[in-house]
């Protein structure tokens, strides 16, 4: 892909830029690093947090060489990094080819599955923060205060949070088009929250008043 050999019309070319580095910290030193092998007469190389690529092993004029996937996002199951998603490939016929890094052999026309020894859990690798946003979740699914589909809602906003999912568009959009957000997973949250939001407007109504300052307003501002 980058060798400086290799005309630039013949080198492959991406589509995208990979995703930023992710996940297991001592993982990272993966990248950079390539690990490769050969079945049938095509030869593959496995860039971690970079892509995948095939290259045809013969002396044909028109051999085949191709991206697979470009670093995406990791799939979690179960609280545990479970393989690499490498999306955004060469042309398929309507389609981009794929490759998931996982524990298994099996191969589709434009998506590859290829084995690579991983499995780590995703709970030591987030932040405190997010750690502490999991650990309520938790105890509202045990209080049953959320059902398991609203659970694994909030682990995927974490998970994208963290970066090792990617947000959809759609998603994206919404972000950038909303400037203030408030959101509650749960009543009692919402609740707490107003009552919260009181005291600090009576506190500034009596500060306003301590100093003279007239002060006008209803219950909706």
């Amino acid at each position: 892909l980058n060798n400086p050999f290799v005309p630039q019309a013949n080198r492959l070319q991406p589509k995208v830029a990979p995703s930023a580095t992710a996940g297991p910290a001592h993982l990272f030193r993966l990248a950079g690093k390539c690990f490769s092998f050969v079945e049938s007469t095509y030869k593959y190389e496995f860039c971690p947090f970079h892509n995948v690529t095939q290259h045809e092993q013969t002396f044909r004029w028109n051999a085949y060489s191709g991206i697979l996937g470009i670093w995406h996002e990791w799939e979690i199951e179960n609280n545990t990094f479970v393989g690499m998603w490498m999306r955004e490939g060469d042309s398929c016929e309507t389609k981009s080819r794929q490759t998931k890094e996982h524990l298994t052999n099996a191969r589709q026309c434009c998506s590859f599955f290829t084995w690579f020894n991983f499995h780590f859990s995703v709970y030591p690798t987030l932040t405190e923060a997010l750690q502490r946003k999991w650990d309520e979740a938790e105890q509202l699914l045990f209080d049953e205060l959320i059902t398991d589909q609203g659970y694994r809602k909030i682990l995927k906003e974490i998970f994208e949070e963290a970066g090792l999912l990617k947000a959809t568009e759609e998603k994206e959009i919404e972000k950038q088009n909303k400037k203030i957000s408030l959101e509650f997973e749960t009543v009692e949250k919402c609740s707490k929250e107003y009552k919260q939001l009181s005291k600090e407007i009576n506190k500034l109504k009596d500060l306003l008043s301590q100093h003279g300052i007239a002060y006008k307003g209803n219950s909706g501002e």
